[in-house]
């Protein structure tokens, strides 16, 4: 989940570029490998608590920290792209993102591999605001939500590969926690030669790259508290569900259902991936849906309540992990392709950028928290593959913030059945006002 582009030229400028759907084609590939090289720890997490004796602690760590710098860069980014242009922060990302990957797979002491993730988290929080920017001006209106769907189905598919690679990548992994660390670095040097092709390509456009978008106007700390309450709710649940899906599914699935359900590297690393399979092809397919039907709040209390589903499978049940995949894929798919969608229609559109970057910012903190603090009680309940029974505690945990995510859901939904709902239940918005809350009304 991620902020919108800002504000682009007039259609008129931007509809019949043939060079699009390559410029389409040069985001998707760099957005693979940075969320290949993302989630690149998970699948080597029990290679690193074996060959090099990290505690859980130390490999929640190795992913918590890639979400600090997005605290920072959650209010700057838009306007670096402002400034200089989608296209060349994009590279300076993605050039940041190689030398991270590259210090992570030297990877030792491992001060160093923890510095290598955390140049990483420079890059992991630009380069999909900067994408998504520069997506926005080869595309007309009319066709931006097509091409932003497959982009971001192309970002599924760079988390499935990176799960699947036990089993394609198979001799990689079985030599150490190293050689796979290295595959993630080779692919992040490919993200930037696309990264380098879509300058050139925007310089080609028009022999000069598009201009900077108008600068936003200045943030105003004092608006942030005027929000209507739907934006609060909703801001809510950003947060809190992504502080359970992404520390688990990223950094402990793998290694939870090895040593918690008896599955080897590889049949652990497909049952995760499954998630992001299925995400591949139902996100455009919930996003489609919520446009037909509306019920917009509905479909997020639903998306939310299967978070807290699994987790209770997963830990109260001897049913088989694909179970929980299957679900949780379910949730992944529908959550993402409604939250974003139904946050711009809560938002007035002069306040959205502040918004989404007030989301952001509790977003990263709330990632670099969770993963600490789920590593932290693993490690107290002494988890690992002699003591299974470590991991409840930590269930527990992303359990209970489930249920807090749930409960933001639900409030949403109360409220936009209200007199002060802004339309998310109805499926034809064209014809529904935009109704001010009681904050705005004063």
């Amino acid at each position: 989940m991620t902020a919108a582009a800002p504000a682009t030229p007039a259609d008129g400028d931007r509809a019949v570029s043939p060079l699009r759907w390559w410029a389409l084609a040069l985001s998707a590939l760099a957005i693979f490998t940075s969320y290949y090289e993302s989630d690149v720890i998970g699948p080597i997490a029990d290679l690193l608590g074996r060959q090099r004796a990290f505690t859980q602690s130390q490999i929640g760590d190795l992913n918590a920290i890639i979400s600090l710098p997005n605290v920072a860069l959650a209010l700057f980014i838009g306007l670096m792209i402002d400034r200089f242009g989608a296209t060349r922060v994009t590279v300076w990302a993605a050039l940041i993102g190689f030398v991270g990957a590259v210090l992570t797979a030297i990877g030792e002491p491992y001060a160093l591999m923890w510095c290598g993730r955390l140049v990483f988290g420079v890059s992991e929080g630009a380069i999909f605001i900067a994408l998504i920017a520069g997506l926005a001006s080869w595309f007309p209106r009319s066709g931006i939500a097509v091409a932003t769907a497959l982009f971001l189905s192309f970002a599924r598919v760079g988390s499935f590969s990176l799960d699947m690679s036990p089993t394609w990548a198979r001799t990689l992994y079985q030599s150490g926690w190293q050689a796979p660390l290295w595959l993630g670095a080779a692919l992040t040097a490919a993200g930037l030669a696309a990264a380098f092709a879509l300058r050139v390509l925007d310089l080609r456009r028009s022999g000069r790259p598009a201009a900077p978008t108008r600068a936003s106007e200045p943030i105003r700390w004092s608006e942030v508290w005027t929000f209507d309450l739907s934006y609060w709710y909703i801001c809510g649940l950003h947060v809190l569900y992504a502080a359970v899906f992404f520390p688990f599914r990223q950094t402990y699935a793998i290694e939870y259902l090895q040593h918690a359900k008896g599955l080897t590297l590889e049949q652990a690393s497909q049952a995760n991936a499954g998630v992001f399979f299925a995400a591949i092809f139902a996100t455009p397919l919930f996003g489609l849906l919520a446009d037909r039907i509306g019920h917009r709040a509905l479909l997020l209390v639903v998306g939310t309540v299967l978070l807290p589903v699994t987790l209770l499978i997963l830990g109260a049940t001897h049913l088989h992990p694909w179970f929980s995949t299957v679900l949780m894929g379910i949730s992944w798919s529908m959550v993402p392709a409604v939250i974003w969608p139904s946050t711009a229609l809560i938002v007035e559109p002069r306040r959205l950028g502040t918004a989404l970057g007030v989301i952001t910012l509790l977003q990263a903190l709330g990632l670099w928290g969770s993963n600490r603090i789920a590593g932290w009680l693993a490690d107290l309940s002494a988890a690992g593959a002699d003591h299974p029974e470590g991991y409840v505690t930590m269930l527990w945990f992303f359990g209970i913030v489930s249920v807090l995510a749930l409960t933001s859901a639900l409030l949403l939904w109360r409220r936009e059945v209200g007199p002060y709902g802004h339309g998310l239940e109805r499926a034809d918005l064209a014809r529904t006002p935009r109704r001010k809350s009681a904050a705005e009304a004063a």
